[in-house]
């Protein structure tokens, strides 16, 4: 399955395939860093998401179409994750992940964490305990509103700007005296609209991409 990639990084594959990688949040951005993931060989997975396939996903989630519209993210994740590899090692939490439950992710062996949630208090534990205990995290920013997947970049979160979710996280971490460098996805792209939060099928899907090869090269580069 993986000779290929196997002739561009040789005897590194094993080590990517004995990483494991959490992935908080399966819509447009998740979805595509998991199916990226996975391809890229990464042997142990853990996804999370509690929600349905809905109509509206149609134009930008990699696993949603018109015959699973209404069935859980989380089991349509499986049975693709499972045809791709059959081999892969993976977890699945049906839950909608708060300050409360966090813990029961985080009980598993993680090397990697990409947060793709949508809730600002999720995001601001995801980033407390990744730091408390040195697990490496990527963090989506928004990606709603953008046009332009050229103006999307991988920064420390002190860089980012034209970002409503940024700008809370900055504070948080601002306030909270975090010197960690937290790493994140964010367009430099000024919103389109204003008030409702529009998308198309490419900037979510790159913001994704861009999450797996950050996680790809920073294993390469160990």
């Amino acid at each position: 399955m993986f000779t290929r990639e196997s002739w561009l990084i040789g005897d590194k594959l094993d080590l990517i395939k004995s990483k494991t990688v959490l992935v908080i949040g399966l819509g447009g951005v998740g979805g595509y860093t998991v199916e990226t993931l996975v391809r890229a060989g990464i042997g142990n997975i853990i996804i999370v998401d509690n929600d349905v396939v809905d109509i509206t996903n149609l134009n930008r989630q990699i696993v949603s179409l018109h015959s699973n519209i209404g069935n859980k993210k989380v089991d349509e994740w499986e049975k693709r994750i499972k045809d791709i590899n059959p081999d892969i090692n993976l977890i699945k939490y049906d839950m909608f992940v708060t300050k409360d439950n966090i813990g029961e992710i985080f009980n598993n062996k993680i090397d990697y964490v990409v947060d793709a949630c949508d809730t600002i208090e999720t995001k601001k534990e995801i980033i407390r305990i990744c730091v408390k205990n040195k697990i490496k995290l990527i963090t989506s920013m928004g990606t709603g509103n953008k046009l332009d997947p050229s103006k999307l970049s991988i920064k420390d979160i002190r860089k980012t700007s034209y970002d409503p979710i940024a700008k809370k996280l900055r504070k948080m971490i601002k306030d909270e005296r975090i010197k960690d460098k937290i790493m994140v996805i964010s367009s430099e792209e000024e919103p389109k609209i204003k008030g409702k939060v529009g998308s198309i099928s490419y900037v979510p899907s790159i913001a994704g991409i861009y999450a797996t090869s950050y996680i790809i090269n920073d294993i390469l580069r160990s």
